[in-house]
């Protein structure tokens, strides 16, 4: 029942004896020279005028230490919030460190999986102890936020998340959040989403100022190909803001990734990225329909971002050998609640997909 504890749904999935999940392996690992990367989830396509021009401006100007204010106001107005309910940060991935970090107060710390790992490593090195919600394959790895223990004073989850590509919906999120609980939302993705109708970014929370104790974690890492660069923000209350400032490494972005975060707030940007997502969403239809019809291969849930998550018997033998025919996928076993039939698929052109499962149908059928 809601309001009540359950161990049961809310303890690890280890066995005893059974390995843990490799938490720090990320896709970048799985990318070598010569190889096609289907891994990593970063747009590949070089930085547009309007966003490589003002971080290239900034290479003149490096001896001034980084002053965020500019930075903060325009991400701030983007979402249509005060400047003070911004924290910019070097990714998202510093976001997860400055929470953990700065929330030593909380008692029972949940992160639902599977997700990023990087928020579960991050309240683990600060010295949390952490429970682990396992989203149910057969289910489409959906949501149930009767699934969350009451009782947890933080909770953590992605939206869309990453392995599984799922899009929960905003509502379902939102019963999330309550009085003395802190609720924290990977949104790193939220601008590779769509959905007819919906004026971009559907089911993103990054506007939301209603919900008590809710932070919101942004990158612009990944539509915009800046992974190199590492800008992020958190969005939230100020006075929670100002407790993760207050354990943050003073001039922690740096001039260029603020050029880069004003840019990327304009409405240039935003409607760039928008149309982005909707030719994203093609390829990634296309992709999905490739996959599916292999034999033995399952699309799992309703993918909504960038990549895809399939699960597949044998798919570590079927990975080792996409390796040496020239690929790299992205294994799921480091990933909780996932295992070592499952692998990401990062979506990429139809010319790339084409050829990709073309040569995945080999192996299935040798």
């Amino acid at each position: 029942m809601h309001g009540e504890r359950n161990d049961d749904q809310a303890r690890s999935s280890a066995t005893p004896g059974a390995a843990e999940p490799d938490l720090g392996h990320h896709g970048d690992a799985e990318v070598a020279d010569g190889l096609v990367d289907l891994a990593v989830n970063v747009r590949r396509a070089p930085p547009p005028p309007w966003l490589a021009g003002p971080i290239a401006a900034t290479l003149t100007d490096l001896a001034r230490y980084p002053d965020p204010t500019g930075a903060r106001a325009a991400v701030a107005a983007r979402h249509r919030r005060r400047p003070e309910e911004v924290l910019l940060t070097a990714g998202a991935a510093e976001g997860f460190v400055l929470l953990a970090r700065a929330l030593s107060d909380r008692r029972r710390p949940v992160v639902v999986h599977p997700q990023f790992t990087e928020p579960e490593a991050a309240l683990r090195a600060a010295g949390h102890t952490v429970e682990r919600v396992l989203l149910d394959p057969a289910d489409g790895f959906r949501l149930d936020p009767d699934r969350v223990p009451a009782d947890a004073d933080l909770v953590m989850i992605g939206n869309p998340t990453n392995p599984t590509s799922v899009l929960h919906p905003a509502p379902v999120l939102a019963a999330l959040a309550r009085p003395g609980r802190i609720l924290v939302v990977d949104e790193a993705f939220a601008d590779t989403t769509t959905a007819p109708g919906v004026p971009g970014e559907p089911e993103s929370l990054a506007d939301r100022r209603d919900l008590p104790g809710l932070v919101v974690v942004r990158s612009l890492t990944k539509t915009w190909g800046l992974a190199g660069l590492r800008i992020g923000y958190l969005l939230g209350e100020p006075a929670l803001l100002a407790r993760l400032a207050a354990v943050q490494p003073l001039w922690a972005v740096s001039t260029p990734a603020l050029a880069a975060a004003t840019a990327c707030a304009s409405p240039t940007a935003v409607a760039a990225e928008r149309a982005i997502a909707t030719h994203l969403a093609a390829d990634r239809d296309h992709l999905v329909a490739r996959l599916t019809a292999l034999p033995g291969v399952r699309v799992a849930g309703q993918p909504a971002s960038a990549f895809v998550l399939i699960h597949l018997p044998g798919a570590a033998r079927v990975r080792a050998v996409l390796r040496d025919r020239g690929w790299a996928v992205r294994r799921g076993d480091t990933f909780p609640g996932l295992g070592p039939d499952w692998l990401r698929v990062a979506v990429r052109d139809r010319a790339t997909t084409d050829a990709f499962t073309d040569v995945l149908a080999g192996i299935l059928e040798a």
